[in-house]
């Protein structure tokens, strides 16, 4: 059984490493990250040093990306607000995959509970999810830690109800039923059968919510309800530089570059690990 085990995993990951979707996504989502983990060490500059000699440099040899109004390296700014922008992406998966899992399992498993708590996140749906992440943040002020929160209200509903679903197809599935009646704990079906099976559309869900909360960061970030100036955050450097649009573009150009490159890269891998997961997906949409 272990064997078996081993053989389907490696099936799996021989399927997902020679999707062309996936591993494009992978290599360039997987730079961005070595340069945001590394923006300490290979940036050129200080991101907040002030180079009054330099205001609005154009790319040169010396300033790969130019410099800002106030004379700061773009290209380390980008560096260090990329690992900014990452982080805040990451923390709020994290959090919507916990709270996800737990509200979307007491939904689908706990009968009672269904209608209470899908009403809940049909209330919270009900608003668009920008709009309701601008009006969290601008009402707990400007910080990294209220956009996660933000963030995570906003993108919390939509996976509780993608975990809700997996639950109430794989409790209804025979050995399910076995389990419940040679005696088995709840906590042990849910962790052991349920849990265990709901863990591939959930990855694949996660993936869209991580691509989503940078852009969603950007777009606090740029409206000034994001992390707080001179931090460098994507958003907030493209922020200071729509003032400087026709004459200094590359300010927001670059910073732009590497938040589409970041959500370019996650929504390929998301592609990816759905087609590898579900290939009755792939072909119908290749059909159509």
């Amino acid at each position: 059984m272990a064997r078996s085990a081993w053989r389907s995993r490696y099936t799996f990951l021989k399927r997902l490493l020679s999707h062309r979707s996936f591993l494009i996504g992978a290599v360039l989502f997987l730079f961005i990250v070595l340069v945001a983990v590394l923006a300490d060490l290979i940036a050129p500059y200080d991101p907040n040093k002030n180079d009054y000699r330099n205001l609005l440099a154009p790319p040169s040899a010396l300033h790969w990306f130019g410099t800002d109004g106030f004379g700061r390296d773009i290209l380390s700014r980008v560096m260090h607000g990329t690992r900014i922008s990452l982080g805040i992406g990451l923390s709020v998966v994290v959090m919507t995959g916990l709270l996800g899992v737990l509200l979307g399992t007491l939904a689908g498993y706990v009968r009672w509970l269904d209608n209470i708590l899908m009403r809940i996140m049909d209330g919270l749906m009900a608003f668009p999810g920008v709009l309701l992440a601008i009006a969290l943040s601008a009402a707990l002020g400007p910080s990294i830690l209220n956009a996660v929160i933000a963030l995570t209200v906003t993108f919390t509903p939509r996976t509780a109800r993608v975990v809700r679903a997996s639950v109430l197809v794989i409790r209804e599935l025979p050995y399910v039923e076995a389990a419940v009646a040679i005696g088995a704990g709840n906590l042990r079906i849910i962790f052991r059968y349920i849990l265990a099976n709901a863990l591939s559309p959930l990855i694949v869900q996660l993936t869209f919510v991580f691509a989503v909360s940078i852009l969603a960061e950007a777009i606090l970030s740029f409206l000034g309800v994001g992390p707080r100036p001179p931090a460098p955050s994507l958003g907030n450097i493209i922020a200071e530089g729509r003032n400087y649009l026709q004459d200094a573009s590359w300010i927001a150009l670059f910073p732009g570059m590497a938040i589409a490159c970041a959500v370019l890269g996650l929504n390929l891998m998301g592609d990816g690990l759905r087609d590898v997961i579900d290939p009755r997906l792939s072909k119908v949409r290749d059909a159509g």
